[in-house]
């Protein structure tokens, strides 16, 4: 027996299979549902069931609290319909999105950003078009059938000079993929790669001031929007915050800071929470969600477009919805979730 699961505001529906995770339903029939681990470890999948049951799997209470549950809130990634559905996501990708492709790449230049940053740059198959939206991600398809998901760095229209994407990938030390980012990997080496995935993109029906949220590696699909932003000729306000640690890890700033001369409705407000007394930082302090809440203490009038650690989004979706009247549909995010955040 299957079941009918139907999405709303956008009318879109698809069936699931009996023990067949709500999400993975929607991927197989092309219905791109907002999700960011797959894993019920970072809540970005999260959506309102209007009608219908639904039985979950394992999961962290951080990505959905029992009072989330009985609140009539599910995970789509480890959810599995009971009967047919009908759910509230305002971020399900439009029909006629771009087809998820697997193919394989080549390593064309790695290059440190940082200490623990690296930018890799892969060169897709020539006969083949990669089509995406600025913000959207793919995922490595490793040998032992494990999956990592990374954000293309890089607008689309890069593709028309040279076909490639721009990962930035950060180095977490026992990590299974970027042990051998930093360590073996090397040019010319063939990866594979599925996407692309995710509804983190802009809204560009859309007039109102944005405020563009980065936490550390973050950055990469906020920076792939900007240069989308700067071909396409939109002049939306847009104000970028960047947080970090230390300021060596806002690894591309001279790189915000020629698009800030290119780009007049363009702002750029550095945070740094744990600055040394070696690093000289003069700069924002504290928690980048909440310096957007100092110079914004009204949101309501605003999109927001949040990327980086899951406790970093979470925090920004819960604030500036409850503190500065930031609509909810208004919040686009998408959460780096390692593997070490999944246990």
């Amino acid at each position: 027996m299957t079941f009918q699961i139907s999405v709303q505001p956008s009318g879109r529906s698809f069936e699931s299979q009996p023990d067949e995770a709500i999400l993975a339903a929607g991927i197989r029939q092309g219905i791109g549902l907002p999700y960011g681990c797959k894993d019920g470890a970072c809540g970005s999948c999260k959506c309102k069931l209007l009608s219908g049951s639904v039985a979950h799997g394992p999961h962290q209470s951080k990505a959905l609290s029992a009072e989330e549950e009985a609140a009539g809130y599910v995970l789509t990634c480890c959810g599995v319909a009971q009967s047919d559905l009908v759910l509230e996501s305002r971020q399900v990708t439009e029909a006629g999105a771009f087809p998820i492709k697997k193919m394989p790449v080549r390593v064309s230049a790695l290059e440190r950003a940082s200490h623990d940053m690296m930018v890799l740059r892969l060169q897709l198959p020539a006969a083949d078009t990669f089509q995406y939206h600025a913000g959207q991600y793919v995922e490595f398809l490793l040998r032992d059938g494990d999956r990592r998901s990374y954000s293309m760095a890089n607008a689309p229209h890069t593709q028309l000079a040279q076909p490639n994407i721009e990962l930035h990938i950060r180095h977490m030390p026992g990590g299974k993929f970027t042990d051998h980012v930093f360590g073996t990997m090397k040019e010319k080496d063939i990866l594979r790669i599925e996407g692309p995935y995710g509804s983190f993109f802009l809204r560009e029906d859309s007039a109102k001031p944005m405020i563009l949220l980065a936490s550390g590696s973050g950055f990469a699909p906020i920076k792939a929007i900007i240069e989308h932003m700067q071909f396409k000729g939109i002049t939306r306000p847009a104000t970028l915050y960047w947080g970090g640690r230390r300021p060596m890890d806002l690894y591309q700033t001279a790189w915000v800071e020629a698009r800030l001369a290119e780009m007049p409705n363009l702002r750029f407000v550095p945070v740094v929470s744990d600055a040394l007394p070696d690093d000289e930082w003069t700069g924002r302090t504290g928690y980048v969600h909440q310096a957007v809440l100092q110079d914004f203490p009204d949101l309501s009038g605003h999109q927001v477009y949040a990327c980086g650690a899951p406790i970093v989004v979470e925090s920004a979706r819960a604030d500036y919805s409850a503190k500065a009247g930031l609509p909810p549909e208004e919040f686009f995010a998408d959460a780096f979730t390692s593997e070490a955040d999944k246990h």
